[in-house]
C-alpha cells in the first residue's frame, strides 16, 4: 500500500495472470450469495439491530491491527459530506433494511432482488454522473422491475414461517439495494482520493457505532449462543464484511472492472442454492418465472451497447 490514505490500483493483469483475480471475484460472489442464508439463521437468535452490531463490531475488531495502515491520515474537508453519506447508505441503511427484509421474505427471493443493483447503478450514473443511459438499459430496468413485482406478489400466496410477508420483505430488500447502489456511486467519486480499504474501514467503524443500540439486546454470552447462530455471525462479520469485499477489491485492482463486475450476477443464483441447501427454501413455479424475468432484464442490459459503461460502477468497497 503506497500510502495510508490512498491505494492506487495496479495495472490490469496480463491474460496469463488473470486466473487468481477471477477466482477472487468468484469467491466474493459465493460469499455474498451465502450471506442471505447466514443472516436468516442468525436472525432466529438475534434482532436485526443486534446482528448488525455484532457483524460490524467483529469486522472492526479484525481491522484494528491494520488500522494504522488503512485509515486515512488526512481527510479533505469538502469530502466529509460525501463520506458521511456513503457511510449512512452503506452499511447503515443497507444492512438496516436488509436485516428486517430477511425476517419477512426468503433468502432466495432477497438474493434474486440483489440482481437489481447493476441496473440501479446505471440509472444513478445517468442521473448524477452524466453517464449515457441507453434504451437497452432502460428496457432491462423495466423488465427487472416487473419481475421483482411478480416475485413479491407470487410469494404472498405461499407465505410461510420463512416468508411471513414477502411483499413487505421484498420492498425492504429493494430499499437496501437502492442504498447499495447509492453507496457505489459515491465510492466511485471518492475512490480517486481514498483507497478501497480506507473506505471499508471507515464504513465498518461507523456501522459499529450506528448499530450500537443493538448491543443492549445481546443478553447472552457468546458461549451460550446456539452454535449455528455463532457460526453465522462469524461468517457474516469476518468472511463477508471483510473477506468478500476484500477479495472483490483485490480483483478490481488487477483486472478491468468490466470483467470483475460480471460476477455480481452470480449472487442471486448462489442465494437460491444456499437457501435450498441450508434453509429448505423453495421457489414456486411462478416465482421461478419471475426470477428468470429479473435475470433476463439484467442480461438484456448487459448487451454490447448497454453495460459497457455501467460496469465501470461496480462496487469497490464494503
Amino acid at each position: 500500500m503506497p500510502s495510508t490514505s490512498t491505494v492506487h490500483p495496479a495495472p490490469p493483469a496480463p491474460s496469463g495472470q488473470a486466473l487468481m483475480p477471477l477466482l477472487a471475484a468468484l469467491a466474493a460472489a459465493l460469499l455474498w450469495g451465502g450471506s442471505f442464508s447466514a443472516a436468516k439463521i442468525a436472525l432466529a437468535t438475534f434482532s436485526p439491530m443486534s446482528l448488525m452490531w455484532l457483524r460490524m463490531t467483529l469486522a472492526t475488531l479484525l481491522l484494528l491491527p491494520l488500522a494504522h495502515r488503512v485509515l486515512p491520515r488526512n481527510v479533505r474537508r469538502k469530502d466529509l459530506k460525501l463520506l458521511a453519506a456513503t457511510c449512512l447508505l452503506m452499511p447503515c441503511g443497507y444492512f438496516l433494511f436488509e436485516a428486517n427484509a430477511l425476517r419477512l421474505t426468503t433468502s432466495a427471493q432477497a438474493g434474486v432482488i440483489s440482481s437489481f443493483v447493476p441496473l440501479l447503478v446505471a440509472l444513478g450514473a445517468a442521473m448524477f454522473l452524466g453517464e449515457a443511459l441507453t434504451r437497452r438499459v432502460v428496457a432491462g430496468l423495466a423488465l427487472s422491475m416487473a419481475g421483482v413485482a411478480w416475485l413479491s406478489l407470487a410469494g404472498t400466496a405461499g407465505g410461510s414461517g420463512s416468508a411471513p410477508d414477502p411483499l413487505l420483505g421484498n420492498a425492504l430488500e429493494f430499499l437496501a439495494m437502492v442504498c447499495a447502489a447509492g453507496s457505489m456511486l459515491l465510492v466511485k467519486r471518492l475512490s480517486g482520493r481514498y483507497g478501497p480499504w480506507s473506505l471499508t474501514a471507515m464504513q465498518t467503524m461507523v456501522g459499529a457505532v450506528f448499530f450500537l443500540p443493538g448491543a443492549t439486546s445481546v443478553d447472552t454470552a457468546p458461549w451460550d449462543w446456539p452454535p449455528e447462530a455463532a457460526l453465522a455471525v462469524l461468517f457474516l462479520g469476518g468472511l463477508v464484511t471483510l473477506g468478500a469485499f476484500g477479495l472483490y477489491n483485490w480483483a478490481l485492482s488487477r483486472l478491468a472492472a468490466a470483467r470483475v463486475s460480471a460476477f455480481i450476477n452470480l449472487v442471486p443464483l448462489v442465494a437460491v442454492v444456499f437457501g435450498w441447501l441450508f434453509l429448505e427454501e423453495t421457489l414456486t413455479p411462478f416465482q421461478c418465472l419471475a426470477a428468470v424475468m429479473i435475470l433476463s432484464g439484467v442480461a438484456l442490459s448487459q448487451g454490447r451497447w448497454g453495460m459497457i459503461r455501467l460496469r465501470r460502477y461496480a462496487p469497490e468497497h464494503g
